[in-house]
């Protein structure tokens, strides 16, 4: 099967630290529905380790990235059990090739969202949210050459939205009272403020995002379900950090969330 082989070089590129290039022509994915089946198997691979799906990422949820990239939709990865961390958390520089963080609006499930529901609406979605918080997704590009994604614009999909997992701030489950849409975020590395942005960002509202991406999982016949996470999309534009640096996400309403890199 081609998907195992492409998953099976993906995997091993993790884990041998090698820089991202794009896979050889004969296993690289020529549609979305490829690159999603050669996803599923790589972190079917990752899942050993790492845990079963604990929540999903959106990738150029903004139109300037996706004209970036050269896609005319948003991508979908997911985010497993063990990359799940609470705030204050840290990680390692050492355990990654490039590490980068975005700033985003997580939504914790509180009532699953199944395929015969689709397609879902902002007000279906508002009523199986449990909780909101601030988040910080941890990435890694791989040092990978960004002028050449165009060319191959679903190896991001194959290769997981390069998420490597998310710092979630305290659950706020009193949500109701915020305009999600208007709240803002502001973005700290080492004390100083490296960018803002209001919930809208999230494509349009964060629960547009959650609603893009159950209608995503539904149309590979799986729900969304109770207690899964969704990142919403980088408020800010993406950062990369090192050793040292101290990242904090403070949403306007949610609290922070907190990382430190060691």
């Amino acid at each position: 099967m081609p998907a195992q082989q492409a998953a099976a070089r993906i995997f091993e590129a993790h884990e041998r630290r090698e820089r991202f290039a794009p896979l050889p022509e004969e296993l690289a994915p020529r549609s979305p529905d490829e690159a999603y089946a050669i996803q599923d198997a790589f972190v079917a691979l990752r899942a050993a380790k790492l845990g079963p799906i604990a929540g999903y990422k959106i990738a150029l949820s903004s139109p300037e990235m996706r004209r970036f990239v050269g896609v005319d939709s948003p991508q979908a990865g997911m985010i497993l059990r063990s990359q799940v961390r609470r705030s204050p958390a840290k990680v390692r520089a050492a355990d990654y090739v490039r590490l980068l963080v975005e700033f985003e609006v997580a939504v914790e499930m509180g009532d699953d969202l199944p395929v015969a529901d689709a397609p879902f609406s902002r007000e279906r979605v508002m009523q199986a949210v449990g909780a909101v918080m601030p988040a910080i997704e941890i990435a890694d590009d791989r040092d990978a050459d960004y002028s050449k994604l165009s060319r191959h614009p679903y190896e991001l999909i194959a290769d997981n939205g390069w998420n490597e997992g998310a710092v979630l701030g305290e659950p706020r489950r009193n949500w109701k009272s915020l305009d999600l849409r208007q709240v803002l975020g502001v973005a700290k590395i080492n004390g100083k403020t490296v960018g803002e942005g209001l919930g809208e960002a999230a494509m349009g509202h964060p629960f547009d995002a959650v609603v893009w991406i159950a209608d995503h999982l539904a149309s590979l016949n799986r729900g969304l379900l109770r207690g899964e996470i969704v990142i919403t999309g980088s408020l800010i534009t993406s950062k990369t950090v090192g050793a040292g640096d101290r990242i904090e996400f403070s949403v306007t309403g949610l609290g922070k969330a907190e990382l430190a890199v060691e």
